[in-house]
């Protein structure tokens, strides 16, 4: 299965449940309303998604007055991967780390945090810039964008139907209260496991194809290994307050109390550094000899 239908089997799967939901509440008619406001709310990431996230996380752009070895960087960077220059922000939070937001290469954004420029070398942080521009250059960040999105919605109709069962709301052949309690349990669980699938199967791509545009494999590897360490020592507070844009992030900037990895964003730090080392080794591995 390629990760374009995985993708699209994904998304279909969020909208249908977001639609079943919407069932639970109001029948055909609650399904309808569910599937408009799934619609609306795609639309309206598709054309704000940047401005959305860039907001939430506190960040600034700079020009190249401003940072201009930064911008230097993101510009060949982006030339080598054949990509428009992307506008360029820098988050105020010392935890190491970088996302990239945006609907299309010709309307994105790289946003590295304070943290992540002192603690990098130029090489390790060139290796960010390029996986980030991966996700661009694949339109990585309108899916996740989108797909947090719809667990947002789902979790809106959760909401609803909890106050629907307390109230005492329907009560009929669909389930009633029962039905309200499963879809409460569920559909949280499997929105976020829609994210942790899409995330995880990206992050190795962009892991991959950063490493071809910048040429330097172990580079990205000991930058992983450096804001992994770091992340976990340094609180990212707008990122707390806004965990529905953790997954665009290079590493999981969120300090949940630990559970199962089978609910973590982001594939084990471990599992990605040693595919890299395969990779510069070109010794076959995941991605076969270069």
């Amino acid at each position: 299965m390629t990760g374009n239908l995985r993708t699209f089997i994904l998304m279909a799967a969020l909208t249908a449940l977001v639609m079943g939901m919407g069932w639970l509440i109001g029948g055909q008619g609650g399904a309808v309303i569910a599937l408009l406001v799934a619609g609306a709310g795609n639309v309206f990431a598709w054309w704000n998604s940047d401005k959305m996230v860039l907001r939430q996380q506190g960040a600034h752009p700079v020009t190249r007055q401003q940072a201009p070895e930064l911008v230097d960087m993101v510009a060949a960077l982006a030339q080598r991967a054949g990509l428009p220059m992307p506008k360029v922000y820098v988050l105020e939070t010392e935890q190491p780390n970088a996302f990239a937001t945006g609907r299309n290469p010709e309307n994105a954004a790289v946003a590295v945090t304070q943290g992540i420029m002192r603690v990098l070398n130029r090489d390790e942080l060139a290796g960010v810039i390029a996986h980030e521009l991966a996700h661009i250059k694949h339109r990585d960040t309108l899916v996740m964008t989108v797909t947090a999105t719809m667990a947002g919605a789902i979790a809106m109709l959760g909401n609803m139907l909890m106050f629907s069962s307390m109230f005492g709301g329907r009560d009929d052949n669909r389930g009633g209260g029962l039905a309200a309690i499963l879809a409460m349990i569920f559909a949280p669980l499997a929105a976020a496991l829609v994210q942790m699938a899409i995330s995880r199967t990206r992050e190795y791509e962009a892991d991959r194809i950063g490493a071809e545009i910048c040429g330097r494999p172990m580079a990205l590897a000991g930058a992983l290994a450096k804001i992994s360490r770091a992340a976990g020592q340094v609180m990212n507070i707008p990122a707390e307050r806004n965990p529905a844009a953790a997954s665009l992030f290079i590493v999981n900037p969120l300090h949940a109390l630990r559970m199962d990895r089978l609910f973590a964003t982001h594939p084990p730090t471990e599992e990605r550094i040693a595919r890299l080392q395969a990779m510069a080794a070109g010794a076959g591995g995941p991605w076969g000899a270069r």
